[in-house]
């Protein structure tokens, strides 16, 4: 990539996020904007993965993992960048503080902190 880091980062489309899930769970908007520098996707998902957020082309965005012990989340974008200007992936980056420091103690993860 030539193009500058804020063009390459910059957001590129709107995901949803699916009802009943993790992200609904954290509190996430139900749709927002994501950059986008990957070109593969997923084709079906492995077993006990639930699609967390959808692209508008349907392509699964998000995933996380149903019944982890853990924290288990995958994006098909780069939440780490510029997190602290973005309340989606600052939130998604302290529930992943909060399930670090549950396992720390022994404990398990409820992303409520319950």
């Amino acid at each position: 990539h030539d193009a500058p880091l804020e063009e390459q980062y910059s957001p590129r489309h709107s995901v949803t996020v699916q009802p009943g899930g993790l992200f609904e769970r954290l509190g996430l908007e139900k749709r927002f904007m994501v950059n986008s520098l990957h070109s593969q996707g997923i084709n079906r998902l492995a077993d006990r993965l639930r699609a967390e957020a959808l692209g508008p082309d349907g392509l699964i965005e998000a995933v996380s993992m149903e019944d982890s012990p853990g924290f288990v989340v995958g994006v098909q974008w780069h939440p780490e960048y510029r997190l602290a200007e973005n309340p989606v992936s600052l939130r998604l980056f302290q529930a992943f503080r909060k399930a670090c420091l549950a396992r720390a103690r022994g404990e398990r993860y409820r992303e409520n902190g319950v």
